[in-house]
């Protein structure tokens, strides 16, 4: 498909995101990336299910696909949801909830990353991103903890988190069956040593690894 052509189903799309939480209990929580060839023709998708409880890794399901859509921002799901999709799919443990690396409604059209996975799955995700998609904000206090609004026209779109004291923070937002409150405290119960969330992180280092197994090479 075209560019507008993904873009006009993120429109539709995005008016079907549930922004609250069921009430049920974490306690099995998945990150999901994808990791590059260096020629930037194939990637890998990799999704770890984690135990918040025991800091324990229960199963990881790897996924690779050919690249057919060009890098767009905004536009990263057309190119990364087709295998992180695959590589659930592979998973003998569901997870309760998903950590995308990237964008739910902090996005210009509202449906970013996790908002795609996460309704196409109906797993509830959270997007968890390393950069600013969308969205005006200023920079929280320097501790852990400390937050500021992601905000679009008044509307606030996601949370600037400081995951670690002293370093730079991620950018927190629903993606799909999940309030903004309650991701921001599950991304930050989740982050201990590093700034990104270990389920987050473990699925970054397993995507690399398994390209890297494939003699793709991670960019």
């Amino acid at each position: 498909m075209s560019p507008r052509q993904a873009a006009e189903i993120q429109q539709q799309l995005a008016t079907r995101v549930v922004r609250q939480w069921s009430g049920t209990p974490v306690h099995l929580v998945a990150g999901a990336d994808c990791a590059y060839s260096k020629d930037g023709t194939h990637s890998a998708a990799a999704v770890v299910v984690w135990d918040p409880d025991t800091h324990k890794v229960i199963e990881s399901g790897t996924a690779f696909s050919e690249i057919r859509f060009p890098y767009i921002p905004g536009l990263l799901a057309f190119r990364e949801a087709p295998a992180l999709l695959k590589a659930l799919e592979r998973l003998n443990t569901r997870p309760q909830l998903l950590i995308c690396d990237g964008h739910g409604i902090a996005h210009p059209r509202r449906f970013g990353l996790a908002s795609h996975v996460g309704m196409l799955s109906g797993i509830p995700a959270i997007g968890c991103a390393k950069r600013r998609l969308w969205g005006t904000c200023v920079d929280p206090d320097s501790s852990r903890g400390s937050s500021s609004p992601l905000v679009e026209r008044s509307e606030v779109i996601g949370m600037v988190l400081r995951t670690r004291s002293g370093v730079k923070p991620v950018f927190v937002s629903v993606g799909h069956l999940i309030d903004l409150p309650l991701a921001e405290r599950i991304i930050l119960s989740c982050t201990h040593r590093y700034r990104l969330p270990e389920p987050l992180r473990l699925a970054h280092r397993c995507a690399a690894e398994a390209l890297e197994q494939e003699g793709g090479d991670s960019d």
